[in-house]
C-alpha cells in the first residue's frame, strides 16, 4: 500500500498539484489524500471506498488506474491472507454476537410496537374531561345569570 501511495504522491508532486487542490477536484478531504499517499489504509472504514479513491486519484493524475487497482488488489490479497483462522473465527463470533444483540424484529402494521411515551391513564383523562365540562358549564351559567341581572336592572331603570 505504501508503494501505491508513494507513486501517487510522486505523480502529484511532479505535476505540481497541491494536496488541497487535488482534494477539492476529487471531492475528498485533504486528510484522505494524505492517508492514501501515506499508505494508511486503516484511516478508511471500507477498503472498497479506498479502492475507488485510488482509482479516481490515479485517473486524476493521469496514471494507469488499472495497474494501480491491480497493485491494490495484490496488496489486499497479501494483507488478508496473513490473517490466521483463529482471528477470522474470533471476528465471525464477534459479528454473530453483535447481530444477536441487535436482532431486528419483523415489523408490520399489525405487529408494530410503538415506543412507549409518557402514558396517561384513561381514568385521569376522564377526570380532566369532566372538570373541563364542569368549568365550561359554570362559566355559561354565570354568564346567563349575569345577563339576566343586567336585564332586570335595565328594565327597573326604564320603569322608574
Amino acid at each position: 500500500m505504501k508503494e501505491i501511495g508513494e507513486a501517487l504522491k510522486e505523480a502529484r508532486e511532479s505535476i505540481g498539484i497541491s494536496i488541497e487542490e487535488a482534494a477539492n477536484d476529487l471531492k475528498l478531504k485533504p486528510s484522505q489524500i494524505e492517508d492514501i499517499e501515506a499508505g494508511n489504509k486503516d484511516a478508511f472504514q471500507d477498503v472498497f471506498y479506498l479502492k475507488y479513491f485510488i482509482r479516481d486519484y490515479s485517473k486524476y493524475l493521469g496514471l494507469d488506474y488499472e495497474d494501480m487497482i491491480d497493485e491494490f488488489n495484490e496488496f489486499l490479497f497479501d494483507y488478508t491472507s496473513k490473517l490466521s483462522l483463529d482471528d477470522i473465527k474470533k471476528a465471525k463470533k464477534q459479528v454473530e454476537n453483535k447481530e444477536k444483540k441487535e436482532e431486528k424484529k419483523i415489523v408490520s402494521p399489525y405487529t408494530y410496537e410503538r415506543k412507549s411515551r409518557a402514558k396517561i391513564s384513561p381514568i385521569v383523562l376522564y377526570i380532566l374531561l369532566v372538570l373541563i365540562i364542569i368549568t365550561c358549564c359554570y362559566f355559561v351559567i354565570d354568564k346567563i345569570n349575569s345577563n339576566d341581572t343586567t336585564n332586570e336592572t335595565k328594565t327597573e331603570n326604564v320603569i322608574k
